[in-house]
């Protein structure tokens, strides 16, 4: 018999190299799946979790102890400001009481029927 393997024996011999790759990708393949719903649920755990929304906010000055405006909950200038807290209902109309600035993106003044 010649050294040279058949052309049938490199054909098996491909087919187990091919199969012997296919498990490992597969099984790469499987770790990134489990670790992409790995992270799905957490990012579906983060968002139920999720505190509401403040229905009202107050903006604060450089200092801290100003109150600069009102804003209603979602308001974007609010959120761009980086300065507000968080405030109730009662808490926002007594600012707006005290001529404490309403929003003028939002208009608080506006959604607690405040206006003169």
């Amino acid at each position: 018999m010649s050294d040279n393997p058949s052309r049938l024996e490199l054909l098996h011999f491909a087919r187990r190299v091919v199969e012997r790759q296919a498990r490992v990708s597969l099984g790469q393949l499987d770790r990134w799946i489990a670790e992409e719903e790995r992270r799905e649920a957490e990012r579906r755990r983060g968002v139920e979790n999720r505190p509401p929304a403040p229905e009202w906010l107050l903006q604060y000055g450089l200092n801290k102890k100003n109150v600069d405006a009102v804003h209603a909950g979602g308001c974007w200038a609010a959120a761009k400001s980086r300065q507000c807290q968080p405030v109730s209902r009662e808490q926002a109309v007594e600012a707006l009481l005290h001529h404490v600035p309403a929003c003028v993106h939002c208009r608080p003044d506006t959604v607690l029927r405040l206006l003169e």
